[in-house]
């Protein structure tokens, strides 16, 4: 970490390959949109000798942000794989989205991983949102780092954006988010501005100057060492309080020089724990430089101070059936079991998977078992077959590097698993494995689409398959009452990015059409019908006549018939025939078109003719009567009440209270979800909360996240009630 000798970069134009997991570093990038991500890791690329220029690999590509939807957003969409090879490890840099609706991709890259760089703008800061991820990783013991770009930006302050840092990220132990270096500053331009154009060891106490365009270490200036002296002392207190070895703070503390090799072999071990947190700085290259500054101390830092798969964990495994299994130990000859954390389409090789392997070793051609459970409720279903494989690649930018095999630890792509899902598992095909899901954001923006043309309309469904199939955090529903197509997303953007992707790689045209909430309709008062239907010229007869008594019943009663004929009024063979009729008109609805709910429905009486009546007259009749009751009777108009539950910070209970009260809603408690957040639960109808997911995250500022759930029925006021029966009005 800055005293180490310079490793031998890789070679660009080769994939990058690892033979034991001790070799391997799985890293994930974690940070807000425009951060400085995606440009971090083509810096890093560009170190590592991965690409022959800044961000460019032998077909002129980029290593990330490569498909077409990313280059016309200009921001990342979706996760992307780059390898590469440093200091004799193959590192996997999994860089993600940082925008909110692509927070399932983002999840995707934590699973992967086994450590995390959290990007932090020098200009932007820390916000809400990266904090919320920082405690997840926290919750698990993911270690992390982080890394503070834009340096570049007028007013960029590193010693402050460390301090900042040790606030967010520190919890109740600041000094365990520490800087290792410290960046060193040109002279000032005419804006007044000092560029970046170096960095200094606190640890090592040397100076790595990247003026030139590449990296060189040089003897600091008796100027310099004042300057770092107060954070070097901080640093190695910070990095002894994490030390294994009791006796180093006494010794420290007594005025004995602790070897700089004890304080970095100390500080990879806390880092690997996850219980120390470096901070470094990173800069951008200069025009035709070979490497961006702070890259190879970033680099010297995940393969020295990340954890190797070796030390991670896998997730929990199961059958199919359901019988727990011992959990996977990642050992390249042990039983295979990897996991699907991506799947894409490609328009020339079918679908490709990006799989971690947590145990076992993945080889070409051999066949496998994929397992997918627990998705039905977003439109997958449960499946389990055998399928074989086809072959395994390296990613890089749009180029698939060809693999000979994939060990335990490492992360490949697949080709022609045409049933694997992002999610699913995949084990030996005579020992079949389902590994415990990993937590995926509710999808909960609707947006009702229909087939833009009859050929559209042909090609739909398949198109939609693959769509959900590749984004677990999408949801196809067929809605059973309003008869929409709806595709739930986690907002906006993820809206625009579903409709790209099915116009330009499944070629589907698609409109969107207005949501719609499932209003039902109930009677307000008892009513009374009288239906006849009656026609006796020409042809056979049709004769029935029948007189009911609506009533309402309590919400959730749904339809009841009662017979109440006398005489024989009505012949008993025709009964079940009103009772077909007014249930059929009740699930037309009386009054809006809605179905009618909550009543209780009584046949008083009737007439009947021996020759002309039949089944369908008196199903007629009843459905008749049914209309007539409902033209003298004040009509409900019920809407469906959802129970929210919001999860946000302290600092917004207000706001987000205050907003939900705008939409009708009625807040029915609030408690505390943990330090520094509260959950407000409340009631509000579904009409009101169609926006919902967009419209909190304003309200918090990225930080709130939601539930909801159906809860029942009620009464529409009856201006609105008023306004929808006019718009219908309109349309008929």
């Amino acid at each position: 970490m800055g005293d180490k000798a310079s490793a031998h970069p890789g070679a660009a134009g080769r994939a990058a390959t690892a033979d034991h997991p001790s070799s391997v570093r799985n890293v994930v990038l974690v940070g807000h949109s425009g951060s400085g991500k995606t440009t971090l890791v083509e810096a890093l690329a560009l170190t590592a000798g991965a690409v022959n220029r800044a961000g460019r690999v032998e077909d002129g590509g980029t290593v990330s942000d490569y498909d077409e939807i990313e280059h016309r957003q200009q921001r990342s969409v979706q996760l992307s794989l780059v390898p590469v090879e440093w200091a004799g490890c193959k590192i996997n840099i999994l860089d993600t989205p940082g925008y909110a609706d692509f927070v399932g991709e983002l999840r995707a890259g934590l699973r992967a991983a086994d450590a995390a760089l959290f990007v932090v703008s020098a200009s932007d800061g820390v916000d809400g949102a990266t904090r919320m991820v920082w405690d997840e990783c926290a919750a698990v013991g993911m270690p992390r780092a982080i890394v503070v770009t834009h340096l570049e930006a007028a007013r960029a302050d590193f010693a402050e954006m460390t301090r900042v840092c040790a606030e967010a990220f520190g919890g109740d132990d600041p000094d365990a988010v520490l800087p290792l270096y410290l960046p060193l500053h040109g002279p000032e331009g005419p804006d007044g501005h000092a560029p970046v154009t170096g960095l200094i060891g606190l640890l090592s106490q040397r100076v790595f100057d990247y003026a030139s365009g590449e990296r060189k270490e040089a003897e600091p200036g008796p100027e310099q060492l004042p300057l770092v002296e107060e954070a070097r002392n901080r640093l190695i207190e910070g990095i002894i309080a994490e030390s294994e070895d009791e006796t180093l703070m006494d010794r420290y503390l007594a005025g004995e020089e602790i070897d700089v090799k004890t304080l970095v072999d100390d500080l990879e071990r806390a880092v690997a724990r996850g219980t120390f947190h470096p901070v470094l700085a990173a800069a951008p290259a200069a025009e035709g430089a070979r490497q961006g500054i702070g890259t190879v101390e970033l680099l010297e830092l995940v393969t020295g101070g990340f954890p190797t798969p070796l030390e991670r964990t896998a997730p929990d495994v199961t059958t199919p059936q359901g019988s727990a299994r011992p959990t996977p130990v990642c050992a390249p000859d042990g039983p295979l079991v990897a996991e699907v954390i991506k799947t894409s389409s490609d328009p020339y090789v079918g679908r490709v998977s990006l799989v971690r392997v947590f145990s076992g070793t993945l080889h070409p051609d051999e066949t496998v078992h994929v397992s997918g459970h627990g998705m039905t409720d977003r439109g997958h279903e449960d499946h389990d077959v055998d399928e074989r494989i086809g072959a395994l690649s390296s990613p890089f930018g749009k180029q698939q590097r060809t693999l000979s095999s994939c060990i335990a630890g490492d992360i490949a792509c697949v080709a022609k698993l045409t049933r694997a899902e992002t999610g699913d598992t995949l084990s030996g095909k005579d020992d079949p494995l389902l590994m415990a899901p990993w937590d995926m954001p509710d999808p909960l923006l609707p947006l009702a689409i229909q087939a833009h043309s009859k050929a559209d309309e042909d090609k739909l469904s398949q198109g939609l398959a693959r769509l959900v199939a590749e984004d677990p955090t999408m949801r196809l529903e067929q809605n059973p009452h309003t008869h929409q197509l709806v595709l739930w997303c986690l907002g906006e953007a993820h809206k625009d990015v579903a409709l790209e992707r099915l116009r330009s790689r499944y070629g589907v045209q698609v409109d969107v059409v207005p949501y719609k909430v499932s209003l039902r309709e109930t009677f307000g008062d008892t009513a009374t019908g009288r239906g006849r239907h009656v026609k006796q010229s020409g042809g056979h007869g049709q004769y029935a006549i029948c007189e009911i008594e609506v009533a309402p019943l309590p919400p959730g009663s749904g339809i009841e018939f009662v017979d109440k004929v006398v005489g024989g009024a009505v012949p008993r063979q025709f009964i079940p025939s009103v009772e077909k009729g007014v249930r059929a008109q009740a699930a037309k609805g009386v009054a809006a078109g809605y179905p009618l709910v909550d009543v209780r429905i009584t046949l008083l009486d009737g007439k009947a003719h021996s020759v002309d009546s039949s089944d369908a007259a008196f199903q007629t009749a009843g459905a008749l009567a049914l209309r007539e009751a409902a033209a003298d009777a004040r009509i409900h108009l019920l809407e469906p009440v959802a129970e929210l539950q919001v999860l946000v910070p302290d600092d917004y209970v207000g706001p987000v209270m205050s907003d939900l009260s705008g939409r009708r809603g009625r807040v029915v408690g609030t408690e505390q979800a943990g330090p520094g957040r509260t959950l407000v639960r409340a009631e509000v109808p579904e009409i009101e909360i169609g926006r919902y997911a967009v419209d909190l995250r304003s309200v918090s500022h990225g930080t709130g996240r939601f539930d909801r759930s159906y809860a029942r029925h009620e009464p529409m006021p009856p201006q609105l009630a008023d306004k929808i029966r006019e718009s219908l009005e309109k349309t008929a």
